[in-house]
């Protein structure tokens, strides 16, 4: 395998970027991986390697560049979780739809890459990012995860579920039952907007789990739903990646 650290430079200056790809058979199609709130870590670098190593070229961001070279929380500190929450604040779906973009570009330069054939993954924060995402790009955004993603289906005009008719894409979304920011009643709006648009979709309501599960670091950690979720995206990816 292949890894390295680089910069990407949207508008809005220098993005640091975990890179993990094959080191034969390419060109790889492209996979956005989006870090979750606590920041772009060691735990999400695993991740992206755990994906790369199945034949992808896996670009891992970090999404707070604007405010933080780097950064990740530090829980047992208030203070740290009080400027994650800050920093967090500041992003949006247009946003990180153009940090996308720098990103995606980069990837046409590497030979290493197939940036005509791309899939997005997003975490809690991330979650609609993703979705955001692959309404955007259609035409090269063949497959998006939302994985407990939040603000799916809320009363906001850059609310994801607005844009599912423009979703060309496969769509994975994995909701946790016990989650305070993704309720049923917000699921079933979301799950309702995807069908009224036709979407190619797959939706699950994940029982049992909470908030978080797939991460193997945290507390609220469920590792049969962490795996039913790489079952998932591995397949969604082969599936419209690699068909």
């Amino acid at each position: 395998m292949i890894e390295h650290n680089t910069e990407i430079k949207p508008a809005d200056g220098a993005m640091a970027t975990f890179i993990t790809h094959p080191e034969t058979n390419g060109p790889h199609p492209v996979i956005l991986f989006l870090m979750d709130a606590p920041g772009k870590r060691e735990e999400l670098h695993d991740m992206a390697r755990r994906i790369s190593a199945t034949g992808y070229y896996v670009m891992l961001p970090n999404l707070y560049y604007r405010d933080a070279p780097s950064f990740t929380v530090h829980r047992e500190d208030p203070g740290s979780r009080e400027y994650m929450f800050s920093l967090m604040a500041k992003l949006t779906n247009a946003l990180v739809a153009a940090d996308a973009a720098a990103m995606i570009e980069q990837a046409t330069s590497d030979s290493a890459a197939d940036a005509s054939r791309v899939g997005v993954t997003g975490y809690c924060m991330s979650g609609p990012f993703a979705l955001w995402i692959a309404a955007e790009f259609p035409e090269v955004v063949k497959s998006a995860a939302s994985i407990h993603g939040v603000r799916l289906a809320v009363d906001a005009e850059d609310s994801p579920h607005t844009r599912a008719a423009d979703m060309a894409g496969e769509i994975l979304v994995m909701s946790a039952e016990h989650d305070d920011y993704v309720d049923r009643a917000h699921y079933d709006r979301l799950v309702a907007s995807f069908e009224g648009a036709g979407t190619k979709v797959h939706c699950e309501w994940v029982e049992e789990a909470h908030h978080g599960f797939v991460f193997p670091e945290r507390a609220l950690f469920h590792k049969v739903a962490a795996e039913r979720h790489w079952e998932l995206l591995h397949a969604l990816f082969e599936r419209t990646l690699k068909a």
